[in-house]
């Protein structure tokens, strides 16, 4: 489709670069915001810009923040012996509305996938390593703040990169003998990926959660 303006045209090649946005979707935007108060636009642009400058990671869990230390992980409210491992912030977002979680997280930023070049290194894995031994370590010097984690829940997608990723977290916490390693009941199905799973199907798998041992015998591996 030819546009009358090359200034439009590069608005809707932009806004076509988004996930899930197609051309004429990209369109219907543009317009929307031509119609829109010059204000509206200038504040819209102007949060994005402030989002990709300002956001930070959390320095303990990876999750997004507005601060070094993201709310959950600062929550003296929170069960800090038992850490949940998701692939991305969407993840964390996703369990939090279930509210059946009262731990904390840790975002690895993707699963392992050698098609797509993605590989251990790549992930927050040795983080997640060192994050347990740290919580493990006698010379803690503020174990009532800091208790030593005592479960891991790995919560990742039910697809190939998923079982991939699980299993090799699990032989990298081999040596914490007694570190419980869970995974989600199977009420998410084979396949199915966390962020679209329901509330109420993902809360019961949270709840119900088995161990990754159990859950590796089950599957035949």
């Amino acid at each position: 489709m030819e546009y009358p303006s090359q200034l439009l045209t590069h608005a809707v090649d932009e806004f076509a670069k988004l996930p899930g946005v197609g051309r004429k979707t990209a369109l219907r935007l543009v317009l929307h915001l031509l119609r829109q108060e010059p204000a509206r636009a200038l504040q819209l642009g102007e949060s994005l810009i402030r989002l990709r400058n300002e956001v930070k990671y959390c320095k303990v869990c990876h999750n997004i923040s507005d601060s070094d230390t993201c709310s959950i992980c600062s929550n003296p409210q929170r069960d800090a012996s038992t850490l949940c491992v998701v692939e991305n912030v969407k993840e964390v977002m996703v369990i939090e509305a279930t509210r059946q979680f009262g731990g904390l997280y840790h975002v690895l930023g993707g699963l392992i996938s050698p098609m797509d070049g993605i590989g251990p290194q790549q992930l927050q894995i040795d983080s997640l390593v060192e994050r347990i031994r740290q919580s493990r370590d006698p010379q803690n010097p503020q174990p009532m703040l800091n208790p030593p984690i005592r479960e891991v829940i790995l919560a990742l997608s039910t697809t190939m990169e998923g079982d991939t990723t699980n299993f090799y977290i699990f032989r990298k916490l081999a040596e914490f003998a007694d570190l419980k390693i869970t995974t989600l009941a199977r009420g998410v199905a084979v396949g199915d990926e966390i962020e679209y799973a329901d509330e109420i199907t993902l809360g019961k798998s949270i709840l119900n959660r088995t161990l990754f041992t159990d859950s590796f015998a089950k599957n035949g591996k």
